[in-house]
């Protein structure tokens, strides 16, 4: 990182929330205050122009940027949902998943990967889903299953049971082509005009890459709105 990122960097950090800096002191989230920033200033902008639908989350990890959205989906009387299996990511299965991709995995996989500031990886907790419901509530959130929910399972298995019937704001937090591949094309049936989708990992891997590239190229009422969390906006029926 050069001086001038280094300062871009300390001065996005010092913008951020008093929820977002703490749960970044926490090590509740790998996303860098850039993107929190984004996501934080994205939901807000959809929230007060009256989208209307739920607010979402695919891919909770250790539940930090789900508490900054459940947070303002619950002051504006909005429902929020994470998904997420709640265990050890599902690897990377598909030919246009990059060699990046398939690296990460075998990290993980191997037991070898690293949490935030020297903690464990979640994805190798026993109880994760119980970890982060404890976190919702030391952040002031009760998870019920009806305001506040959190689903545990494989997207394709749990989204077609649980899954909102409006959306207004989609954040896609799941890595690989496959899982992003059908957050986009799944949620995109049910996402309000006005309301987006935000790629987390648009930027880190192929997969997600080409499934968003592909997503646009077949669907002419989204536009793309690029950045370091790309944003996939309906702007038409």
């Amino acid at each position: 990182m050069n001086p001038i990122q280094g300062l871009m960097r300390r001065l996005n950090a010092a913008g951020l929330s008093a929820d977002a800096r703490r749960i970044r002191d926490e090590r509740l989230t790998y996303l860098t205050p850039e993107k929190l920033n984004r996501l934080e200033g994205t939901l807000r902008e959809i929230l007060r122009a009256g989208v209307p639908g739920d607010v979402l989350e695919f891919g909770v990890a250790l539940g930090g940027s789900a508490v900054l959205l459940a947070k303002q989906a619950k002051a504006a009387g909005r429902r929020f949902a994470g998904f997420d299996v709640f265990a050890m990511i599902p690897p990377p299965t598909s030919e246009k998943d990059d060699e990046k991709s398939k690296q990460r995995y075998e990290t993980i996989a191997s037991g070898q990967s690293k949490g935030i500031g020297g903690d464990d990886y979640y994805g190798y907790r026993d109880d994760l889903y119980g970890d982060v419901v404890a976190t919702f509530s030391r952040h002031g959130l009760t998870v019920d299953g009806r305001e506040i929910a959190l689903v545990k399972g494989l997207f394709e298995e749990t989204w077609p049971r649980e899954g909102s019937q409006t959306v207004a704001f989609a954040h896609i937090d799941c890595d690989w082509y496959d899982p992003v591949k059908f957050c986009l094309e799944s949620v995109a049936q049910r996402l309000s005009t006005g309301g987006v989708m935000i790629l987390d990992d648009y930027n880190d891997y192929g997969g997600c890459r080409t499934a968003t590239d592909e997503f646009i190229s077949a669907n002419p009422g989204f536009r793309f709105e690029p950045g370091v969390n790309p944003i996939v906006r309906k702007v038409a029926n």
